[in-house]
């Protein structure tokens, strides 16, 4: 290429950026909590979770100092119960799953050839959900009112006449507030990996990073929900007296440990997937060789999301559960690990193929190799019943725990650190401190939880404050609280060592480390707008496949290469070959994801307060705010095609059936249904075996039942026509009757089911009968009224002008939602007649 052609490119490429970046970048001021960009939210996510690290680890310094001498008073009871849960808590659900959820906001555009995530708004919401509630959660031990029953917080200890403060109601609301934030990150990624790539990244040519997100959103969405709902139930007994888990009233403390196990082994992959799949990326890098086994690993990373959902009663051998149970979960405890193997040995395959270069991640991915491999040996011994019904609730299941999760999590998550911090502020160290950091970090780890082991194994309880000098506890506990101001001096190095590669890290051209996936296609550090036009995948190595790609990119030689209205657009796929479908509109900065969330947070605060009568009014905000996030995006006029790159023109994602929102919408609900099937699964279980139940279950009457389901039906049926009559027919009169038809149907439906509850249900005080009832009836009810706001939503955005046959969003989204409610109205209520009686 001649002088003057590349003087022209650089022009073209310099005012391409000047416009992107104009409509782009974030406002300053405090115009930057309006921020909904995913290079900016994703920072603040993995920001935000690196100071809850930093907070857990200094609790865990506390309890380490507490236990290093017999008898000691450097912590007295209460506080020490409150660490331990702080500290569990902390880890688990402000650090570990946020910073995973960072990563994939901040790096998944990059690795698909994307400008941005599906829906911007709903990351800067679940940005606002995390901080919020986690600062209510780890802020509490500064009042004195932190929760004290264990991170597991079993029932009955959990339980008001146990825990009568204020503590476990902060962990339930908290930990119900952040998980919000898990499944709107879980939804907004699902959707983006599979409708968000670029052009020719089918799905056999993603990344293996994006393919371990994927299967670990997906199991947040089937996770998460079970806990969800047992923070729910527990913090209704708590607040209103329904005693799900009191067994004097018909209630079973055990409900509790299946719906938490049901969250909780799954939670042990979801964190290991990601850094695993920062290994698989990392890893070939530095070996100088493509992975071995690419479609393996895909397949061993789905089987192994698939099988954890099967393993809960893992952790529940010891509640007497039957034997022949017992040896079916220990059997599938054990099978679990041929996925794990498959990866484990391509990633040895592929160093032995190539020719590994020692450079800082990798050594940390060395370390993880020795770390989890003697944390898969400790979880195999755990599987096996006899033992582990003699080190449960021993300090051997507390090393287990932290051998799997650091070494299975952390040490890949400081890999992953230096390999992308480069990416991430356009500089590389100037300091060599990154080997020390590493041997601190494995030393001082292995010291304090190797000996765990034997701690453990000699019979000291986890949990437990202090001991006497007769136990023989104290050396191996002297060992471990040493070791572990080893491994505390390691994050602190490390720690500095990030600050002195932003300040002081020396600058670079693209791609230092020589990778072929895209994120090292972009500028570093990156521009708001990501890529100045999109690319054309190829195969899974574009970078390899042609090296000036970043420079054919910045001089618009791609998709969208272009500011037009204004506009922040990237393009939309579909899910399997990634052909181009449509331009996505995404929306600029903006306010109502903060707002949202505060709404939410009066909610959780008056509970917390005991102003159950106000508290609600948050919902009220949530849904004004609902409605104003979903109408500010409309058109009023139907648009034409445009032009995406010479030759080819696509829609606007306005005028596109099941476009984004739309699957957004499936996957929401999908989350829905899996906290309705753990509501019907604790249902049955309490009716099957709860103690103090009746022979014969209080009789209710058919009338509001007859009712509701009649509602339920219209509102489906009513909601599926008026989506047919406008994008068929283009019928809108026939549309918006029949639309209101449905909203008109789920107003009575909820108003049957209120009127169910407060004249003919059984009372939920009394016994857990009357409580299972009221939340199936419960749940349906506000399904019904939300029913009521979606349909009313359609109806006002077409008499406005803002909905027709091309635009029919609203009206998709309506049949989807009120199906939905007729699908499980329908199996609510027949639980209520037949089913609960049926099993008693």
């Amino acid at each position: 290429m001649t002088d003057p052609q590349v003087m022209a490119r650089r022009a073209k490429a310099l005012r391409l950026h000047r416009a992107l970046e104009r409509v782009w970048s974030t406002p300053p001021g405090f115009g930057r909590l309006s921020a909904v960009n995913h290079t900016v939210v994703g920072r603040r996510f993995m920001l935000t979770a690196l100071v809850f690290f930093a907070i857990g680890g200094l609790f865990a310094m506390l309890l380490r100092t507490q236990l290093a001498q017999p008898l000691s008073n450097f912590l007295d009871v209460e506080t020490y119960n409150q660490l331990v849960t702080l500290h569990g808590t902390v880890m688990m659900f402000l650090f570990a799953i946020p910073m995973i959820e960072g990563a994939a906001i901040y790096l998944l555009p990059k690795l698909l050839g994307a400008r941005d995530l599906a829906f911007p708004r709903l990351s800067a919401f679940g940005y606002w959900c995390y901080l919020l509630g986690g600062t209510i959660v780890a802020g509490s031990i500064v009042f004195g009112v932190a929760p004290d029953s264990g991170w597991f917080m079993y029932t009955p200890l959990s339980s008001r006449p146990y825990s009568p403060g204020i503590g476990s109601d902060i962990w339930l609301l908290g930990i119900t507030f952040v998980e919000v934030s898990a499944i709107a990150a879980a939804v907004e990624i699902v959707v983006s990996i599979l409708k968000v790539r670029a052009p020719g990244m089918a799905l056999s040519k993603m990344p293996l990073f994006v393919w371990y997100i994927l299967v670990t959103m997906v199991m947040i969405i089937g996770g998460f929900p079970p806990l969800i709902l047992a923070s729910i139930m527990l913090e209704v007994e708590r607040a209103f007296d329904w005693p799900f888990f009191d067994p004097a009233r018909g209630g079973d403390p055990l409900l509790w440990q299946h719906l938490f196990w049901l969250f909780g082994h799954p939670e042990v992959y979801i964190i290991f997937l990601p850094a695993a799949g920062a290994i698989s990326t990392i890893l070939p890098v530095f070996a100088r060789t493509p992975i071995v086994g690419y479609t393996w690993i895909v397949a061993s990373v789905i089987a192994l999301g698939f099988l954890s959902f099967g393993l809960w009663v893992h952790h529940m051998f010891a509640t007497g559960l039957p034997r022949l149970s017992l040896a079916f979960f220990s059997a599938a405890s054990l099978l679990v690990v041929i996925p794990q193997a498959v990866q484990i040995f391509a990633w040895l395959a592929t160093l032995y193929r190539g020719r590994p270069e020692l450079t800082v991640p990798m050594l940390f991915i060395l370390g993880f190799f020795g770390i989890f491999v003697i944390g898969g040996l400790t979880g195999v011994m755990v599987a096996i019943v006899p033992f582990d019904e003699q080190v449960h609730d021993t300090h051997f299941v507390v090393a287990h725990l932290h051998y799997v999760l650091i070494g299975g999590f952390v040490f890949p998550i400081m890999a992953a650190v230096y390999y992308w911090m480069p990416q991430i502020f356009g500089r590389i160290p100037m300091f060599n401190f990154g080997k020390v950091v590493f041997w601190l970090v494995f030393v001082g780890f292995n010291v304090t939880f190797l000996v765990m082991h034997w701690t453990g194994l000699i019979g000291m309880p986890r949990r437990v404050f202090t001991y006497g000098p007769e136990t023989g506890f104290f050396w191996p506990n002297m060992i471990s609280s040493f070791g572990s101001f080893l491994l505390t001096a390691g994050f602190g190095l490390f720690f500095v060592d990030i600050l002195l590669q932003i300040r002081h890290g020396r600058s670079f051209r693209r791609n230092p480390w020589k990778a072929g996936t895209l994120e090292w296609a972009q500028p570093t550090p990156p521009t708001s707008y990501g890529f100045a036009s999109l690319p054309r995948v190829k195969s899974r190595d574009p970078l390899h496949d042609d090296p000036n790609l970043p420079a054919k990119l910045a001089a618009g030689e791609g998709y969208l290469a272009r500011v037009k209205d204004d506009r922040m657009e990237t393009l939309g796929v579909d899910m399997v070959h990634a052909r181009p479908q449509t331009i996505l509109v995404l929306p600029n900065a903006d306010f109502t994801p903060l707002w949202t969330s505060l709404c939410l947070a009066f909610f959780f605060g008056m509970m917390l307060a005991g102003q159950y009568a106000i508290a609600p009014l948050g919902f009220v905000g949530v849904a004004f705010f609902g409605w104003r996030w979903a109408a500010s995006m409309a058109l009023r006029e139907d648009p034409v095609p445009e032009e995406v790159r010479p030759g080819e023109r696509l829609p606007l994602h306005f005028a596109t059936r099941a476009t984004t929102p739309f699957w957004g919408t499936i996957f929401l609900l999908v989350a829905d249904a899996v906290l309705f099937g753990s509501l019907l699964f604790g249902s049955i279980f309490l009716a099957a075996f709860g103690p103090n139940w009746p022979d014969t279950l209080t009789p209710l009457s058919g009338v509001y039942g007859i009712v509701a389901a009649i509602g339920v039906l219209v509102t489906a049926i009513g909601a599926q026509v008026a989506l047919a009559a406008m994008i068929r027919r283009g019928a809108v009169v026939t549309g918006l009757v029949a639309q209101t038809v449905a909203a008109i149907a789920a107003a009575v439906t909820a108003i049957a089911l209120l009127l169910f509850l407060l004249l003919d249900a059984p009372t939920p005080t009394v016994h857990a009968e009357g409580a299972v009832v009221g939340a199936l009836a419960v749940y349906v009810a506000i399904h019904a009224l939300i029913g009521v706001l979606i349909s009313a939503f359609a109806v006002v955005q077409t008499v406005r002008g803002y909905a027709s046959p091309v635009r029919a969003l609203p009206f998709e989204i309506a049949a989807a939602w009120q199906t939905y409610l007729a699908i499980t109205g329908l199996l609510a209520l027949a639980t209520l007649y037949f089913v609960l009686g049926a099993v008693r």
